[in-house]
């Protein structure tokens, strides 16, 4: 099965969706422009999730892609989070920040039955979700409107288990990647290995189409995905430059500077383990750190001081995430990206 077959996309191109760094016009461009564009949407409310959809559908009649987490959210820790704020007090001094004020929750949640009802208006052909799969009534939702389920996969133990629940087809994310880590069965991080290690390993595991992760950033690097089992690339950090994308000026300066080269896997910025450029907060606290309290409850304090230090221009507290292939990031319109990185594709159809 190609990816035409599967998801009615022309070119094997899925924009990787990137939480805090782009919205409805990103995706809009990527789908515009043959690939398969996606929206990020578990740190959207729901009313907040109808207006980008409706943005999205009325700007494109292409398929596109909608994504969700399904992390079972923790147990508050009030000792933890009182011993990770005590850790991070330096920093709220430095910057002037009373951690009094600072409110308590997360800003992350996962697939519901709510969240299921709003995408009911709209049908998606595609709906992604990163930390397993929901429900099996949720998914029967999804399923009733023909919308097509996929999700991440960083090891050939949790390619099977997608498969075996009903998943469309798996995403083979290597440890190359950037942003968060799909892990769901282990957080072991010795368990995660390389995109093309993983991805035949998986291919050759699983009967259902598998779409390659991690560090491909040129077309090359998409030929290679295909030959080696891949019907399709996801493809994020090569988008974060483009004008579609709503990266930050001091991001946007960070992919474009030595630092780039150095990243690092941390849960410093939100609990859970995801691939950013290594700053000032992972070289001083370490880049895993046993303090911080579990996915998504970290975030809450670091959001604080990143708000402060980005008002100063700085980005010593914010999550720069990047994969550990820059090469691609180009300063080009989406729809030229999503072609060039299709290039072969087009040479041999």
């Amino acid at each position: 099965m190609n990816i035409k077959e599967l998801l009615g996309v022309e070119l094997p191109i899925i924009q990787a969706p990137m939480a805090g760094v782009q919205n409805h016009e990103l995706a809009v461009a990527v789908s515009n422009a043959g690939g398969l564009g996606s929206l990020p949407c578990a740190m959207l409310s729901s009313d907040a999730l109808h207006t980008e959809l409706s943005a999205l559908t009325t700007k494109t009649s292409e398929p596109y892609n909608l994504n969700f987490f399904c992390h079972v959210p923790p147990e508050p820790d009030a000792e933890r989070e009182r011993n990770w704020r005590q850790a991070l007090a330096p920093y709220f001094a430095e910057l002037g920040i009373d951690v009094n004020a600072i409110p308590e929750g997360a800003g992350r949640r996962p697939f519901s039955a709510e969240t299921a009802e709003v995408l009911g208006e709209f049908k998606p052909p595609v709906v992604s979700f990163h930390f397993g799969l929901p429900a099996p009534e949720l998914m029967a939702k999804i399923r009733a409107w023909g919308g097509k389920i996929i999700s991440s996969a960083t090891t050939v133990d949790e390619a099977r288990w997608l498969e075996a629940r009903g998943a469309d087809a798996v995403i083979a994310q290597g440890l190359e990647a950037g942003g968060h880590r799909g892990f769901f069965l282990s957080t072991d991080l010795n368990t995660q290995v390389g995109t093309f290690a993983l991805l035949p390993q998986i291919a050759s595991a699983v009967n259902i189409p598998v779409i390659a992760a991690g560090g491909i950033a040129d077309s090359a690097g998409v030929d290679a995905a295909v030959k080696f089992g891949a019907i399709a690339a996801q493809i994020g950090t090569a988008y974060l430059l483009c004008p579609e994308a709503n990266t930050s000026p001091i991001h946007r300066a960070a992919l474009q500077s030595d630092a780039a080269k150095i990243t690092a896997l941390t849960n410093l910025f939100s609990g859970g383990a995801a691939r950013g450029i290594v700053n000032r907060l992972i070289r001083e606290l370490g880049p895993i750190n046993g303090l911080a309290p579990k996915f998504p409850l970290a975030a809450t304090a670091i959001a604080s001081l990143r708000a402060g230090a980005e008002s100063l221009g700085s980005g010593d507290f914010s999550p720069l995430w990047a994969g550990q292939n820059v090469s691609g990031c180009k300063e080009i319109s989406a729809q030229l990206l999503t072609k060039a990185l299709a290039k072969s594709f087009y040479k041999s159809h």
